[in-house]
């Protein structure tokens, strides 16, 4: 034990102690001020987050490490009463148009957890009533968020413009309509429309059907896409052959059904999503109709499952990374007190087995 404590003094005793750094007095306001930026930016900034330009990053962690500031998370979300949380909200099932089981709604949730992770924000999904936000009856006090991002409009389009009205920071996942005063990122549901029904009539199909929910507003534009593409082959429409439905659980295989009874000829089915899509080819193969050699059939979204599923399906591609990401960098900006556009992501089509009549076993 005297060799233990013996060597203990001879090491404190060869330890040069360090100057104590001199803790900066320089607040995060000041700093914001000096780089000519809001206090958001700063903090993202110290974090290395990439929505902060790399020149603006630059120049904030150099002034920080001249004054030697250092960021105190914790005391900084006190000062600033942010959260760091970012309310994802499903509108409420009296509103709702579709289910939150979805594939392609449940992958754009994963694309914004995944970004807001990355920007050092967490997730809270809530079914927070937009209509009570609305009427100052609810809002993010009582989930402790600092803004929302909106998982489609349903109907509720006039309670997102008076929470946009009130300065609540909210991004909206849908269309963009008249009158409109919040901030939406979606895809370019008419041209998605208008290509999914091009290439039926370019698989040599004459009469094209649709079904799905056009009474909601990506439906109603995707439905708009469909008839421009008739009248532009100066085909007039057939209302026999557009069934409109709701997203109840079986009502995409019993639409199909009501087609294929009514008696009305048709070889190009239209579904607005892929969900419905692959609803629609159960019922038909139930029926003994041949996809694609009697009906040639086109879905909406390219959820993962579409590749896989058999016959694989053609689609009309939204890039749902894309649009997590646009999500959350559009309300982090708003929340930073940035003016922000609404934005249309790309559409394209996918063919694939449902459709292609010449290459039935081409796998894309």
């Amino acid at each position: 034990m005297a060799w233990i404590r013996l060597s203990l003094v001879t090491t404190f005793a060869m330890t040069t102690p360090e100057p104590p750094v001199k803790k900066s007095t320089l607040k995060m306001t000041d700093l914001a001020r000096m780089a000519g930026v809001s206090k958001s930016t700063v903090s993202r900034a110290l974090q290395n987050s990439e929505l902060v330009n790399l020149e603006t990053r630059e120049k904030i962690q150099a002034l920080a490490k001249e004054h030697n500031y250092r960021l105190n998370t914790q005391a900084r979300n006190f000062r600033l009463k942010e959260s760091l949380t970012i309310g994802v909200v499903i509108p409420s099932a009296e509103n709702a148009r579709w289910q939150i089981t979805d594939p392609f709604f449940l992958e754009l949730l994963g694309s914004i957890s995944f970004c807001l992770i990355e920007q050092g924000h967490e997730m809270l999904l809530s079914g927070l009533s937009l209509h009570a936000v609305a009427s100052g009856h609810d809002g993010l006090r009582r989930i402790n968020c600092d803004g929302l991002i909106v998982m489609g409009q349903a109907d509720c389009h006039e309670d997102l413009n008076r929470i946009a009205d009130g300065h609540t920071p909210v991004v909206v996942w849908g269309a963009k309509l008249p009158d409109q005063r919040y901030c939406t990122v979606g895809g370019d549901n008419v041209r998605g429309g208008f290509i999914a029904t091009q290439h039926l009539l370019e698989q040599g199909c004459k009469q094209v059907a649709i079904i799905g929910d056009w009474g909601s507003p990506e439906g109603q534009l995707r439905y708009e896409g469909y008839r421009q593409a008739l009248l532009a082959a100066n085909i007039a429409p057939q209302p026999a052959l557009e069934v409109g439905v709701g997203n109840t659980r079986d009502a995409h295989r019993q639409a199909t059904l009501k087609l294929l009874a009514s008696g009305h000829p048709f070889d190009g089915l239209f579904c607005l999503s892929d969900a419905m899509a692959m609803a629609a080819i159960s019922a038909l193969n139930e029926q003994g109709v041949a996809v694609p050699h009697k009906v040639a059939v086109v879905g909406y979204d390219d959820i993962s499952l579409a590749r896989y599923y058999t016959p694989s399906i053609t689609t009309v591609y939204q890039d749902r990374e894309l649009g997590g990401r646009w999500l959350v960098e559009k309300l982090l900006k708003i929340i930073d007190g940035e003016n922000v556009e609404s934005a249309l992501l790309p559409t394209e089509l996918v063919p694939r087995n449902t459709s292609l009549r010449e290459v039935l076993n081409r796998n894309i």
